[in-house]
């Protein structure tokens, strides 16, 4: 049947549309970016190098951009479950957080314009929260005392 070729669909994210910049090539920058940090800091360096063998990262980052694919792109990638490796990490606390929020701040910021680099820390900041509070829970904690990390404190 021939007729009008399909229009394309706009993502919608938080009632506006993804900026057309965002694309797979912008996801896999910043997930090998930011990990290329987080490897090197010296406070999260040894969290991850501790629980990520050397020949299971290219796996990882390919799961991170399948993530971080369907968090933006809306392309039902990733079927993981984020938070249960995050459970079993011990002492994982809010110094740690605020540094994987900086790290991943700096590195949006280098690599993409304002309105993606504002898109990606809106979903890291919720993510880190939401974390933070399952931690918190699981570990028999009153979650009513964890507060979100602001960005200014970044």
């Amino acid at each position: 049947m021939k007729g009008r070729p399909a229009p394309q669909r706009t993502i919608i994210v938080d009632g506006k549309p993804l900026p057309q910049v965002l694309d797979e090539a912008m996801i896999v920058a910043v997930v090998h970016g930011f990990y290329d940090k987080i490897r090197k800091d010296d406070l999260l360096g040894p969290i991850f190098n501790g629980a990520i063998a050397e020949a299971d990262w290219p796996p990882h980052l390919n799961n991170m951009c399948d993530f971080w694919s369907s968090t933006l792109l809306r392309t039902g990638r990733y079927e993981g479950r984020p938070l249960p490796p995050h459970l079993a990490l011990p002492g994982l606390g809010k110094e740690h957080f605020q540094r994987w929020l900086s790290l991943f701040q700096t590195t949006v910021h280098d690599l993409c314009p304002p309105e993606v680099a504002e898109l990606f820390m809106d979903r890291a900041m919720r993510i880190a929260h939401s974390f933070r509070l399952a931690i918190a829970f699981n570990r028999g904690e009153d979650t009513t005392q964890v507060q979100p990390i602001l960005q200014e404190v970044l």
